[in-house]
């Protein structure tokens, strides 16, 4: 998807609701909206070799309305030749729980938690103005009063779809954010395009990750899987799991057993430069023959890595500061492959 610079002339709707330019007609987008949704909203987008549902960002129909990830960009399947890499890992759903959600997920640190008082409010980026109640070190789980949702704006294509959130925050931390799926013509990649221009008076200061949740194939997490980065891997804190889990083996992660129901992996990693080349792991499973790898543009600030028995999850983050009237651009591409094609 082609960076531009952001927001001249889109047509934002009103706070938490999403306008669908791509509709045919207004009566139509009011229908799939408001009437006829079976399920949650979504877009399936599609290149001739990969199909992927998206759900759309919604504040009171949609997939994911909690308060530690970004709502958009939540794939909720995406299939590649036969190969399924996405789907829901947890036992039970429900919009408001913090981790019920799918796909290559992101989260943002809270801005301005720190300097809250309780009863003062702090941002979530892709999530809203959040409301401090306790003077308490910040924790995702914690349960959060959403004291302004901003305003999200939607558009679509056969083959892509993006969002824009505009928030603004009473303590001087205001932003838009553009974020685009994008299906690469002819290639089974797919390219998730980042925009963080900052429209308030304060200096944004955060870091930002992917959670990935993958799932290939619906295959148990065990020793089919294997995970791998371009420099040998080692240990900054304390981790869990390591040595009866898992095992790190130069620059891979490798399964000792089938992980059971209670039983988890926590590793925080490093090993990694400051280059973006660092920036690209890959996870194999080699029962069904299904891989992906995943490149940034922006270095490694910080790694984890967490597993339980039905998902695996590569955790790498990016650093993010944006003065005021800045943006700043970030790209993760995701390549799918077979054993049969694997990518060099």
């Amino acid at each position: 998807m082609k960076r531009r610079t952001m927001l001249k002339g889109l047509g934002i709707g009103a706070a938490g609701t999403v306008g669908i330019p791509g509709f045919a007609n207004i009566a139509l987008a009011r229908k799939f909206w408001m009437n006829d949704v079976p399920s949650f909203p979504e877009i399936t987008i599609k290149n001739g070799l990969i199909r992927a549902k998206v759900y759309l960002p919604h504040q009171e129909k949609g997939y994911y309305r909690s308060t530690r990830f970004d709502w958009s960009g939540v794939i909720s399947s995406l299939e590649y030749k036969g190969h399924s890499f996405f789907g829901e890992w947890f036992e039970k759903h429900d919009p408001k729980i913090n981790d019920a959600i799918t796909g290559p997920v992101e989260e943002f640190n809270p801005i301005g938690y720190e300097e809250a008082k309780p009863g003062d409010t702090f941002l979530k980026i892709g999530v809203g103005v959040l409301r401090k109640a306790d003077d308490v070190p910040y924790r995702f789980a914690l349960p959060f009063e959403v004291v302004d949702y901003g305003q999200w704006f939607v558009s679509g294509k056969k083959d892509q779809v993006e969002f824009v959130h505009h928030l603004t925050d009473p303590n001087g931390h205001s932003y838009h954010y553009q974020k685009g799926l994008k299906l690469v013509k002819g290639k089974a990649e797919l390219i998730v395009d980042h925009t963080l221009l900052n429209t308030g008076t304060g200096k944004i200061e955060t870091k930002g990750y992917n959670h990935n949740f993958f799932i290939l194939d619906n295959q148990k997490i065990g020793p089919g899987y294997t995970v791998t980065f371009p420099f040998d891997l080692s240990l900054v804190r304390e981790s869990r799991g390591l040595g009866s889990l898992v095992e790190i083996r130069e620059n891979r992660i490798n399964y000792l057993k089938d992980l059971e129901k209670g039983e988890s992996a926590m590793l925080f990693l490093g090993g990694f430069s400051r280059h973006p080349e660092d920036y690209d792991n890959r996870i194999e499973n080699s029962h069904s023959g299904a891989g992906v790898r995943i490149t940034c543009d922006q270095p490694i600030s910080d790694l984890a890595f967490w597993s339980i028995y039905t998902t695996l999850c590569p955790e790498p983050y990016i650093k993010i500061d944006v003065d005021p009237g800045k943006e700043f651009s970030w790209q993760i591409k995701y390549e799918f492959y077979s054993n049969a094609q694997r990518s060099n």
